[in-house]
């Protein structure tokens, strides 16, 4: 199995368990710029109360479902991890925070077609904003990436007020003057 196809099982596991979602990190940031390969496929979800254990049903025996609630240091959110036999990819089901942007971002989410079906994802906005609050190598990659190609189509206003919010303005001028615009 590719991991699309792994990432489509799932989101289509999500929809019929009814459970919100927006699918973020490497899958987002590939899409609004270049893709790069990736070794797992992180969503944001929102639960409501509900056990993430509802999920289970609607996922095919090779896709295994841990419980277990995690913390991850990087973005310093709690996460369920979804392994795969036979493989090394993984899916990361990050619970939706109450960070002011963690919510903005889950509301502001876009729906487009990809992989033969409908997705929700994050605008291009906020995923330089998320991108830039983790500033791992990769990120600092995707973001070049990303603003490269999507460039004066994105809404610089909205960027720099969030980025204004968490520290990370200078940053993303020191990126953006050393990038020139990428022809998609």
């Amino acid at each position: 199995m590719q991991i699309e196809d792994i990432t489509m099982i799932v989101i289509d596991a999500l929809n019929a368990a009814q459970i919100p979602y927006v699918l973020v990190g490497s899958f987002s940031s590939n899409y609004y710029g270049i893709p790069r390969s990736t070794q797992d496929a992180d969503l944001v979800i929102e639960l409501a109360g509900r056990p993430v254990t509802d999920l289970k049903p609607h996922l095919p025996d090779s896709l295994h479902l841990d419980p277990q609630l995690e913390f991850e240091t990087i973005t310093f959110t709690k996460r369920n991890v979804i392994t795969i036999d036979d493989t090394v990819f993984k899916v990361e089901l990050f619970r939706l925070s109450d960070d002011a942007h963690d919510q903005e971002r889950f509301r502001r989410r876009v729906q487009i077609r990809a992989f033969g079906r409908d997705i929700q994802l994050p605008t291009a906005e906020d995923v330089i904003v998320t991108k830039l609050r983790w500033l791992r190598r990769k990120d600092v990659d995707d973001l070049e990436s990303v603003i490269g190609v999507q460039g004066n189509q994105l809404d610089w206003d909205y960027i720099h007020y969030w980025c204004d919010q968490h520290g990370t303005r200078q940053m993303l001028d020191d990126i953006r003057s050393r990038i020139p615009p990428i022809e998609s």
